[in-house]
């Protein structure tokens, strides 16, 4: 039974119900909280998730016996196999997800082999960008909404029993591929990558770029399963749980006096409209003329300041507080990222409309934000050399860490010489 079960789709099904599963219980949790729903039900803090690890920790106790069986399993979590299975988890439910919504099943290779040699952030964010990185910011997302206006009798320590094994998986989406990167917190290799990325990022693409070498390319090829309609009504779907952040915050701010009217949700739409146009006007670079160019820059910098100034007198003169500033910015983003994820699947009508470059510029900059958010903790790490060698001992033996330290040192030593 067992070996019909991991060979066959029982398996990835009863992955995809897993995931499924911590985000109905995020929504649900977070749809209580927006609609003050959570003050009158009961907690739940045992989490169940562990649970799934119990066959494995039976096998061993057969296997091995009891106390190796401990020791085994401490082992593999001081060797972060918990973070490296999340991920694969994320994997598989992503691809199988992809399939059921718009077909085109197909074998895809996952690297067995042994590797020694360091991945750019560039190719890793390109592959595991939509597939890990985009739900675990989405989970992210959940989380903060979930503890700024959530309840729970317990406090602080119910907040932390109910979303510890969320919070686990998000890390080990955004940073299960630099973790088990050898090099990846190596700071000459983190400036190298930071160059990488940059010069692909902002790559214009092209007829025959691909998109290995330029974002453009990459992004339009990340669109290619959106094919058949049913496909693109699905995208749609799925699309529209996003607008629940928006519709939930904007009514706790504080500045709307707990006002229920649905002007205030139609308003913060025209807040929206306001910011996208800004964003356009922020991002125009005429090249025609050279008086144009001058002007353009002056208007920008005027605005800066006018909208400074203007969120300044908001927060002085009115119950608009810092709080709500970034509230308001979490619930622009998830709309945001809405609008784009409904553009990309109704792409010719965008196009008949003249907005696909604007919906690409965008895009970039949600990419590019994304990256930095990513890219941040690597830099901070890498900062300290011992976080380099812990990550070579984790990776490889003794011998080979050892190997490793002595050519980056000679390395070092040559790049010195030519220079």
């Amino acid at each position: 039974m067992l070996t019909f079960f991991y060979t066959t789709v029982g398996y990835y099904v009863c992955t995809m119900m897993t995931v499924l599963t911590v985000y109905i219980f995020l929504y649900g949790r977070v749809y209580l909280a927006l609609s003050g729903l959570d003050h009158s039900i009961s907690q739940f803090l045992v989490q169940i998730g562990i649970f799934t690890a119990v066959p494995m920790i039976m096998g061993f106790i057969l296997e091995l016996g009891l106390m190796k069986a401990i020791f085994s399993f401490i082992t593999m979590q001081l060797q972060f196999c918990s973070v490296f299975f999340t991920f694969s988890l994320g994997t598989r439910t992503h691809y199988f997800g992809r399939t059921i919504l718009h077909g085109g099943a197909k074998y895809r290779a996952t690297g067995r082999g042994f590797v020694v040699r360091h991945i750019k952030f560039a190719d890793n964010y390109r592959l595991y960008s939509r597939s890990h990185f985009v739900k675990a910011l989405e989970v992210a997302l959940l989380l903060i909404v979930y503890i700024a206006y959530g309840y729970t009798k317990g406090g602080s320590s119910s907040f932390i029993l109910l979303t510890i094994s969320s919070w686990f998986m998000v890390i080990s989406w955004l940073f299960a591929p630099y973790i088990f990167n050898p090099s990846g917190f190596e700071w000459q290799k983190t400036v190298e990558d930071f160059d990488d990325w940059t010069n692909w990022l902002f790559y214009k693409g092209g007829v025959g770029v691909k998109g290995e070498n330029s974002w453009e390319s990459w992004w339009d090829e990340e669109q290619a399963h959106i094919q058949t309609f049913r496909g693109r009504i699905l995208e749609t779907i799925l699309s529209l749980r996003f607008l629940l952040f928006q519709y939930g915050i904007v009514y706790k701010l504080k500045i709307t006096g707990h006002n229920t009217s649905l002007a205030i949700y139609g308003f913060s739409w025209i807040v929206l409209l306001v910011i996208v146009l800004l964003f356009k006007l922020f991002t125009a670079t005429p090249r025609k003329s050279t008086a144009l160019p001058i002007f353009i820059r002056f208007l920008q910098g005027l605005l800066a300041i006018g909208i400074i100034a203007a969120i300044a007198c908001l927060i002085g003169f009115t119950d608009f507080t810092i709080a709500d500033l970034f509230a308001s910015a979490l619930a622009f983003l998830a709309t945001g990222w809405c609008i784009l994820c409904l553009a990309i699947t109704w792409r010719r009508v965008v196009k008949t409309l003249g907005l696909w470059d604007s919906v690409r510029e965008i895009s970039r900059m949600y990419d590019a934000g994304m990256g930095a958010v990513i890219f941040a903790p690597i830099v901070f790490f890498s900062w300290f050399p011992f976080v380099s060698t812990f990550q070579s001992r984790i990776l490889f033996n003794q011998a080979f860490s050892r190997g490793l330290e002595i050519s980056l040192i000679l390395a070092g030593n040559k790049a010195n010489q030519e220079s």
